[in-house]
């Protein structure tokens, strides 16, 4: 779905981009310029193994060594629920980045909300797998909550994809509540003042 989305040739920075397969993926049928930040050691040796550009970095410190609009996109996917700074890591993207693409899981997908509910316990599903005490997502977010951050952050959204396993959901039939997954094509909004 991401590749579908981008346009052939251009310039791509992946963040968190863990093993390199998206921009592997990329960079063979899209043939895009690609840079992945990724902060885990042993990922980044399979990105290297990929012929992938990687760098190590941690995304809560910024993306201070790019300037403005450097790339025509920037990917955050399965990545905004782990970092430490999630509104200034998504305010970053949209600075360099034309055009951003954010994917998350849903946390107020229905089987969340039902689970919590009747057991009292934090939910398990498959988008998200771990316990209470292992889990790598400490800032879990919700449709409306990432639709609400945007408005009150000058980010404006170019499109909305809503997901649950291999189908798409009807984005007026409840998605916030029908969705697994969440993927979004954002930008700086045109009212934002530069920096």
């Amino acid at each position: 779905m991401i590749a579908d989305l981008m346009e052939q040739g251009g310039r791509v920075l992946d963040l968190g981009c863990g093993d390199g397969e998206l921009l592997e993926l990329l960079s063979r049928e899209k043939k895009v310029t690609g840079q992945g930040i990724e902060i885990d050691e042993g990922n980044i040796t399979h990105c290297t193994a990929r012929g992938v550009n990687v760098i190590h970095g941690n995304l809560d410190e910024g993306l201070r060594d790019y300037g403005n609009g450097t790339f025509d996109y920037v990917v955050l996917n399965q990545t905004l629920q782990v970092v430490h700074k999630p509104d200034y890591v998504l305010q970053e993207m949209v600075r360099v980045g034309k055009r951003g693409i954010v994917g998350f899981p849903n946390f107020a997908y229905l089987r969340i909300r039902l689970q919590l509910f009747f057991t009292g316990k934090m939910p398990r599903t498959p988008e998200l797998p771990f316990q209470w005490y292992n889990t790598p997502n400490i800032h879990l977010v919700t449709i409306k909550d990432f639709e609400r951050f945007c408005r009150g952050n000058q980010v404006e959204i170019i499109k909305r994809i809503f997901i649950s396993g291999s189908s798409l959901v009807n984005p007026y039939l409840f998605p916030n509540l029908l969705s697994k997954s969440a993927l979004y094509v954002i930008k700086r909004s045109d009212r934002q003042i530069s920096k």
